[in-house]
């Protein structure tokens, strides 16, 4: 092998384990945020929405208020499956509160449906549309999956970010709920 052949070899290994390194920092960086565009530590972005019930809600209606959202579809098998668990561990809990808002927001889907997924779930607490994901795409990237759910303080600062069910991540979120409101 020439010199020249062994510096071409040495470069190409190089810009390969750059190459590597650059798409497994991007791979780690997308599974660390899990789809979000919000970070705890933001302001919640400003949402407008309307309830089953066709009442109007805005989050600036929310100051002073510790507020849970949870993005949720009837498709979504994970948020069957996490539904009773809000409806039981968090709203059963807190829905009397002055202080505290729980809204599941639906991913692009019709009152119907909306109504067929909280019959089918045992929810109480209030669902409100999000048509094309509007509210959604607010949060996270448009493709990405939910559930979701983004827990907010009394000044619309984020503190948790939850995706998919998983009970060690939702018993933390309980927990960060409790905390907030003993405050």
């Amino acid at each position: 092998m020439s010199a020249g052949s062994i510096r071409l070899f040495i470069l190409s290994i190089c810009l390969i384990f750059i190459c590597l390194n650059i798409y497994g920092q991007d791979s780690l960086k997308e599974n660390n945020d899990r789809g979000y565009i919000v970070s705890v530590g933001d302001t919640l972005p400003a949402m407008d929405m309307i309830l089953m019930d066709g009442s109007l809600v805005h989050s600036s209606d929310w100051k002073g208020k510790v507020v849970l959202l949870q993005f949720t579809a009837s498709w979504c098998g994970v948020c069957r499956k996490e539904m009773p668990h809000i409806e039981a561990d968090i709203w059963q809990e807190y829905k009397d509160r002055e202080d505290f808002v729980l809204i599941g927001l639906d991913r692009d889907e019709p009152l119907e449906k909306m109504q067929s997924l909280a019959a089918s779930t045992g929810i109480t607490y209030p669902l409100a549309y999000d048509p094309g994901g509007y509210l959604f795409q607010k949060i996270a990237e448009k493709k990405a999956g939910i559930t979701r759910n983004i827990l907010v303080d009394e000044n619309g600062v984020i503190v948790m970010l939850t995706r998919l069910y998983d009970k060690a991540e939702f018993e933390k979120l309980k927990e960060e709920l409790a905390a907030l409101l003993k405050k």
